[in-house]
């Protein structure tokens, strides 16, 4: 099934390297998924600074909610936060257009609210699984799907030595790398980080990398049945 296919494009676009202005600057995107984490995100951030690293966070909604303040210590350091579900259900790529609207507007509002009005411009499903309703949801709310040129396993190994084998093997300008917010990713961050830079790689967020590209209008007070695509949309929603 495509749906389980989180690198293919078959689908609907999906971002899975940078493009080839970032790679001609020898430029990564260093992503990290299910946060924020009270304890493990700030020293995230702590490793990223001695670095000079910049990174982008795909937050669940509802962690957002729990640690706006958190949330907005990550936009202020340089970093992007991205929506990546309100609650990371597993069985969110089976859900219908306006359920897979609802959600991902109500995780854009908690962003918007915590970060003082930024909203997302990237989207990553939770594991990676893609309805093949996502595509339309996501253009009518200007938002790009972002998937990883490698990961790391991090969620699910115990050998940090394996996880930073997956994430360096092969390791190259224009990869956008996965990893957690959490203990595992933690532990690995390090020496990652010195890895890149023993390479002449330059971690990046999204959000710089595309600065150049129109920025799609915030959406707290556009409704979600015209997202889901139940209703006429907008004439201000993208097409």
């Amino acid at each position: 099934m495509l749906i389980l296919c989180p690198r293919c494009k078959l689908i609907s676009p999906n971002l899975v390297r940078l493009p080839q202005a970032a790679i001609a600057r020898r430029e990564i995107a260093l992503t990290f998924d299910d946060g924020p984490h009270a304890e493990i995100t700030p020293q995230i951030l702590d490793h990223l600074d001695l670095h000079n690293a910049k990174a982008t966070f795909f937050c669940i909604g509802e962690k957002v909610a729990a640690h706006p303040n958190l949330v907005a210590e990550i936009m202020r350091r340089g970093h992007s936060v991205e929506n990546h579900s309100y609650r990371h259900n597993t069985l969110f790529a089976f859900s219908s257009p306006s359920l897979l609207a609802n959600d991902i507007v109500k995780t854009q509002k908690a962003i918007e609210a915590a970060t003082h009005g930024t909203a997302p411009r990237f989207f990553r499903a939770p594991f990676g699984f893609r309805s093949p309703f996502l595509g339309r949801v996501l253009r009518r709310l200007g938002l790009q799907h972002v998937a990883w040129t490698r990961r790391g396993y991090d969620t699910t190994s115990r050998n940090p030595d394996t996880v930073l084998r997956r994430l360096s093997r092969n390791l190259a300008a224009g990869d956008i790398l996965l990893l957690h917010d959490g203990k595992p990713g933690l532990v690995v961050l390090p020496r990652l980080l010195e890895l890149c830079s023993h390479k002449e790689l330059r971690s990046v967020s999204l959000s710089m990398i595309f600065k150049d590209v129109e920025t799609p209008p915030q959406i707290c007070n556009r409704t979600m049945t015209s997202a889901g695509g139940d209703h006429t949309p907008s004439t201000n929603a993208p097409s």
